[in-house]
């Protein structure tokens, strides 16, 4: 029998930020996980770091890959718990109870234990919240409203967990998310205290673009044309609002 939970990093030269997630990990109250670490080849001192934070149920595979969701599709393939969820390197468990709170809402088996998120700095310093706040209650009809809950605060029974299509090179979580949600006969809420800290980085334009041109794609696919086009008209005015915020973050 399998660890409750299969928590998979997928790293790549991160020896700068891995510490912060491994330590979150060491640090929970319960042992009932496995931790894998899919490493891209690293050339830097990631490995070392690793092997270093003595992390029970540790398991790490190094080799190249072809980007991003191919290392998360080999952690789905090589993960044994009975949940899965993902936790980018940088990112962190936001306290040692995570693990423990979340196994109390596995007893009723639901497809999906989901939960909030928390942005922190470099220095580990929590920031604000995320501009998407997880609701109280999920379905796959939540995410016509965009990403509502952070990746990493999504936990999937492994035995509804596809695969990622790589055909999105930069959005296919939103997708991954939709498709599992799909499955899922019911989702439990973890509530209103933030089970993520997630690292607050800046996304070049270039790429902020193409990741929601790629979102309206999969949104298109999901919900058709007419609700896609909706529910982007309806992003303008919290688009706005977020650019109006930073402005003023500037001045």
């Amino acid at each position: 029998m399998g660890p409750l939970f299969s928590i998979i990093t997928v790293t790549w030269n991160a020896a700068d930020v891995i510490a912060p997630t491994l330590e979150s990990v060491r640090r929970q109250t319960s042992s009932d996980y496995e931790m894998l670490i899919i490493d891209g080849a690293s050339t830097d001192d990631t490995l070392a770091i690793v092997r270093g934070e003595s992390i029970g149920n540790l398991r790490v595979f190094s080799e190249p890959d072809k980007g991003l969701y191919d290392a998360m599709n080999k952690g789905i393939a090589w993960a044994r718990g009975r949940y899965i969820m993902f936790l980018n390197a940088g990112d962190a468990l936001a306290d040692d109870t995570v693990l423990a709170r979340l196994a109390l809402l596995t007893a009723d088996n639901p497809g999906v234990i989901y939960g909030q998120t928390q942005l922190v700095d470099a220095s580990r310093e929590v920031v604000g919240k995320r501009h998407l706040t997880a609701p109280k209650r999920l379905t796959a009809d939540s995410f016509l409203r965009g990403m509502v809950v952070c990746h990493q605060a999504f936990v999937a029974r492994r035995d509804l967990v596809p695969q990622y299509d790589l055909q999105y090179r930069l959005s296919a979580d939103y997708d991954w998310c939709i498709r599992v949600l799909k499955k899922s006969p019911a989702n439990a809420y973890a509530g209103r205290k933030p089970i993520i800290s997630y690292l607050a980085e800046g996304m070049t334009t270039r790429h902020h673009r193409a990741s929601l041109w790629e979102r309206f794609r999969i949104m298109r696919h999901h919900y058709g044309t007419a609700n896609a086009v909706l529910a982007h008209l309806s992003f303008i005015p919290r688009f706005l609002k977020r650019r109006m915020g930073k402005n003023a973050n500037r001045q």
